[in-house]
């Protein structure tokens, strides 16, 4: 086992899958003239080794997202990257009208293997316009699959998973996991869609996180244990499909739930998660569901108050306490 980075994870399972399948190409910008390897210098080794499947396309998300989507379904497995998830405005329609619906509209006669790689979060002083968590407007749409890795060997296993995956997949980056390390098997490997992963076992708590906000859960996860409180921490990995299964055996185990999601508070995934457990699981609450997120504000383009706006181990440890200590 190695240790490497989120990005090197990445950019190996996009290099293993072009290796074992020609039909695996890439777009994005400046992915080959500019050499420097698309935004976050994953792709330009890939130019190299892969002269021809790597596209370099303008900016113009509607177009190059417009023709992965349009090759995936004459038989490539495109992976386009799209710099910011910011920017899935200008060609949401390609995504939620077309991608998203040809295997529904052409009675499962259509196949759409094509993987849009994203980069979500705050925390990078990027400003509002380049720091939001929107996965949970793609969750909401039927037809997409999700994908919000927490680590480097989440993120191989996942990203090797989406493009042999045979529906449209929104692959989510948290931009400040990036240059984070962990231990990578250095042969490919996949990652079934839908089933969580139990990052640590408890019987007090369950704790569900999302993506960067699971290494925070499990800091909080770590100190409650010193007071005497055994946190269970999961990972859902993809948020549609979502492994309700998983979640609510733990909570019905633990009889508490805290949600951790850096995505605006309405309607997203702490409260999406929270809605299941109240209806499935109401029985086996001992005190009322906490979810932490960052208030319902753009993200900051103070320092300061930017690193107020994200969620962090505090706030999750305040959370847990609080739900721990809940009386009727």
């Amino acid at each position: 086992m190695r240790t490497i980075s989120y990005r090197e994870a990445i950019d190996e399972a996009l290099a293993q899958e072009m290796a074992r399948d020609e039909s695996v190409i890439v777009l994005g910008q400046g992915g080959v003239d500019d050499a420097w390897g698309g935004t976050r210098g994953g792709t330009a080794d890939l130019a190299r080794r892969f002269p021809g499947r790597v596209l370099d396309t303008p900016s113009s998300e509607s177009a190059f997202v417009g023709a992965a989507i349009g090759a995936a379904t004459r038989g490539q497995r495109p992976v386009a990257e799209l710099v910011f998830i910011d920017f899935t405005g200008v060609c949401f329609d390609q995504i939620s009208n077309q991608a998203a619906k040809f295997r529904y509209m052409f009675g499962g006669a259509a196949r759409t293997p094509v993987v849009i790689r994203t980069v979500y979060g705050a925390g990078l002083r990027a400003g509002a316009q380049h720091s939001q968590c929107l996965y949970p407007i793609f969750t909401h749409i039927p037809g997409l699959k999700v994908v919000v890795p927490s680590s480097p060997y989440e993120a191989k296993g996942l990203l090797v998973q989406s493009i042999r995956d045979d529906d449209p997949v929104v692959f989510c980056e948290h931009k400040a996991l990036h240059d984070t390390s962990g231990d990578v098997p250095a042969a490919s490997y996949t990652i079934p869609f839908g089933e969580a992963n139990v990052v640590r076992d408890g019987g007090d708590v369950t704790i569900v996180a999302i993506g960067r906000m699971v290494a925070m859960a499990e800091g909080a996860a770590k100190e409650l244990a010193a007071s005497g409180i055994e946190a269970e921490v999961i990972d859902p990995r993809t948020t549609s499909p979502l492994d309700t299964r998983t979640i609510l055996t733990s909570v019905e185990k633990t009889g508490r739930l805290v949600v951790v999601d850096e995505a605006s508070p309405r309607c997203n995934l702490a409260t999406d998660i929270s809605a299941l457990v109240a209806k499935e699981a109401f029985g086996s609450l001992r005190a009322p569901i906490e979810m932490v997120t960052p208030p319902h504000t753009p993200v900051p383009f103070s320092d300061a108050l930017e690193d107020l706006y994200i969620p962090d181990a505090q706030k999750v440890l305040n959370a847990a306490k609080a739900v721990v200590g809940y009386r009727r």
